[in-house]
């Protein structure tokens, strides 16, 4: 193109003027420069147009500028680089390529539709000889009665062998000792099956050699049939080894009696019709006869053949859909999916198998039907694997893990984390092996390329990511398991008596994991995100806004947490501790991050706000404090009193019960209160925490007893009512008794 050799002298000039940075150009004082005429005004134009069409195509842009970066970066002993304007590549839409590839597939259909049509219609003509033809179908006939029947001697010699195995392996399978001796004899069968076709094929090229004349005619038509017969009766065997019409003990599934013989004689008819019309009856005719007679052999077997297949599958549409809907029924979770999904569209599948091979045969009789039972034993081979791989994975699933109970003692959470983490991993890997399965089903048809696709580019770059992944989650799960069951070692006691943590250290340890499960579960989100692609940066940076903007607008929030992990750290409550926190007095039941909850003993719950909490008072520090004041009448005797008040204290402290829940002895305070009607004696005792209630209950029993016995008085309130003025005097005082007083707290 004459705009390229333009666009390269306009990038030239300026370099031979100015100079490349780094590059010397030794040769300029001696060697005179030819002076380059410089270019017209349309010239100028189209390399511009030319640049233009460069610098608006991405890919063409990107060149120019890793060209002209190689060219900067040149040391300067060495030539500069050429630079080569990149070619523009036309970038199409989505709708031009489905265009494209529609168009090129109709064509190639189209001309293998006009190749058939000139197949049957202006083939060359080849002169019949019926002697030659008569002679060729003697000794093929020959041929293919003696290999039948010794096909048909040797299996019938062998089926005594096949009942015996059957029942032996089906008495194994029902006494249960063993369930591998059914599924042994199943696939012995199925090796011997192919042994006896191994023999009978040996035996037919033996035959074959002795009865063709030395006519490479007849030899050709014979090996046509032998290759026919192996890939037919193996096709065969292997419906025998699904349906097993004779001998049901070596049926593999189950399925009656008829079912199990309808279904093998009507798909053994098929591929005998398939494989002895396509690989032995339509390349005879194609050679004795004439290439158009064949032609039309071809089709009309493969128009009969397809015509009655479809037939059998509709017909039996809804009987096999119903048998997979069972079979879904009392099959695991996992396949029941997949069967149901295939109940639904089998027929759909299997029509398309029929269709798909009628076209094949039509333009490539000789490799179609090859390719096909290569594309299908591949398919079986693949489900086949799968179904065992997965159907392992799925009686792996409903196993468990079984700790020690010592180990069970010391990490209580372990097992149930440790089974959590198999069945995901077993998940996982199910998942996985359907993936694989899909891409290898549409490998063995043609549809895709899985192992280029493994090897090179995006196949390689998933896998890569997908270890990546699983060593990620391996090490996350690693990491967690072990800190977790750490901190769950600490909040449980052991064998050797450890006693339980103290209700401060529990709450600490159980903030600590959760926050731990957090921050571990973020960091393998990121990292996840990074190795698949996404770009963290401005997750990172939206995250940080969110949390400045949350913190702005939760500050009472973020007061709660701080105020409580304060608390916390300082052992100031715990759970189970009785608290008075303003005006409620209960006992704490759950502490968060940020809230306490405490319950009354009315069983009211409250909610309270580690930021609501100023000063809170907690009754189970350390020791309890009982300081009983009891007052007597001001008339009675203090000596007699207090030593009513010593016995009834002395008393109380021969209780067991009660001296076990004192610590040190009572105190006397002695008198510590005088008002016109009584005094005050007191008694003081320090006790166990939260029991001082109960020492205060049996200390004034004892006090009520003691008094009672030594005649002290209770102070009793004096009421005198004064006469009103100019009224007759009263003419007595009431002394009315004073209502007991409750003992201070």
């Amino acid at each position: 193109m004459p705009w390229i050799l333009l666009l390269i002298s306009l990038f030239w000039l300026p370099a031979q003027a100015a100079g490349i940075p780094g590059v010397t150009t030794g040769t300029t004082s001696t060697q005179p420069i030819a002076e380059t005429p410089a270019p017209d005004i349309e010239q100028k134009k189209a390399a511009y147009a030319a640049l233009a069409d460069v610098l608006d195509n991405q890919q063409s842009r990107q060149e120019l500028i890793d060209q002209l970066r190689k060219v900067a970066a040149t040391p300067p002993q060495e030539p500069v680089p050429v630079i080569t304007p990149p070619q523009i590549v036309e970038q199409k839409t989505v709708l031009e390529n489905v265009t494209e590839v529609s168009s090129r597939y109709g064509e190639e259909f189209a001309s293998r539709f006009a190749q058939l049509y000139r197949n049957i219609t202006s083939s060359p003509h080849k002169a019949f000889n019926p002697e030659t033809f008569t002679s060729a179908a003697g000794h093929f006939l020959l041929l293919a009665v003696l290999v039948f029947a010794f096909w048909l001697l040797v299996r019938l010699s062998v089926m005594p062998l096949y009942r015996k195995m059957g029942y032996w392996g089906r008495n194994k399978n029902r006494e249960r000792n063993n369930w591998l001796q059914l599924p042994a004899m199943i696939i012995g069968a199925f090796i011997i099956d192919l042994l006896l076709l191994a023999l009978t094929l040996f035996v037919g090229q033996i035959l074959s050699a002795n009865l063709n004349n030395g006519n490479r005619t007849i030899a050709f038509q014979q090996s046509l049939f032998l290759n026919a017969f192996a890939l037919i009766e193996f096709f065969k065997a292997i419906l025998r080894l699904i349906f097993c019409p004779r001998i049901a003990e070596l049926r593999p599934f189950r399925i009656e009696n008829d079912t199990a013989r309808y279904w093998h004689l009507r798909l053994s008819a098929l591929s005998s019709l398939i494989g002895y019309g396509l690989l032995v009856a339509v390349p005879i005719i194609s050679n004795q006869v004439n290439v158009q007679v064949g032609a039309l052999a071809n089709v009309t077997i493969m128009l009969c053949i397809t015509v009655w297949a479809l037939y059998l599958i509709f017909r039996n549409k809804r009987i096999i859909q119903h048998n997979l809907i069972h079979l879904a029924d009392h099959s695991l979770a996992f396949f029941s999916l997949f069967i149901r999904a295939l109940a639904l569209i089998w027929h759909w599948l299997a029509s398309a198998y029929f269709i798909v091979l009628f076209f094949f045969s039509l333009f490539d009789p000789g490799n179609s039907l090859k390719f096909m039972m290569g594309a299908s034993l591949n398919s079986l081979s693949i489900l086949s694997i799968a179904a065992f791989l997965s159907g392992m994975l799925s009686r792996w699933l409903n196993k468990t893990i079984t700790l020690s109970p010592q180990v069970q003692r010391n990490y209580p959470e372990l097992q149930k984390r440790l089974n959590g983490w198999l069945s995901a991993s077993m998940k996982a890997a199910r998942i996985l092996i359907v993936c694989t399965t899909v891409m290898l089903l549409l490998n063995a048809w043609g549809l895709f390329d899985f192992w280029y696709w493994l090897s090179y580019g995006a196949g390689e770059k998933t896998v890569d990511i997908i270890i990546r992944i699983a060593l990620i989650l391996f090490f996350s799960a690693v990491g967690w398991t072990l800190l977790a069951s750490i901190i769950e070692n600490r909040l449980a006691s052991d064998i050797h008596g450890r006693p339980l943590p103290s209700a401060r250290t529990r709450t600490l340890l159980t903030l600590f994991r959760n926050a731990l499960a957090v921050v571990i579960s973020t960091i393998t989100v990121m990292i996840v995100l990074s190795e698949i692609g996404v770009n963290i940066a401005p997750l990172l940076a939206g995250a940080g806004a969110l949390g400045l903007a949350i913190s702005f607008g939760s500050q009472t929030l973020v007061k709660d947490i701080i105020t409580g992990i304060f608390i916390q750290f300082e052992n100031g409550m715990n759970t189970g501790d009785l608290v008075t926190i303003g005006p409620l007095t209960g006992t704490v039941e759950r502490m968060s991050i940020r809230s306490v909850g405490v319950r009354q003993d009315t069983g009211a719950y409250h909610i309270i706000p580690w930021s609501s909490i100023t000063t809170f008072a907690n009754f189970v520090r350390g020791i309890g404090s009982v300081v009983a004041n009891y007052d007597v009448d001001r008339h009675e005797n203090t000596e007699k009193a207090s030593q009513a008040l010593k016995d009834a204290v002395a008393e109380m402290m021969e209780m067991e019960d009660i001296r076990g829940l004192i610590i040190g002895e009572p105190t006397f305070a002695g008198l510590v209160g005088l008002t016109n009607t009584a005094f005050t004696l007191r008694v003081t005792c320090t006790t166990l925490p939260l029991k001082q209630w109960t020492v205060r209950f049996a200390l004034d029993s004892m006090v009520k007893k003691h008094f009672d016995l030594a005649d002290v008085r209770a102070p009793v309130q004096t009421y005198q009512i004064l006469p009103m003025p100019g009224s007759t005097p009263a003419p007595q005082t009431v002394n009315a008794p004073q209502p007991p007083v409750e003992p201070a707290p």
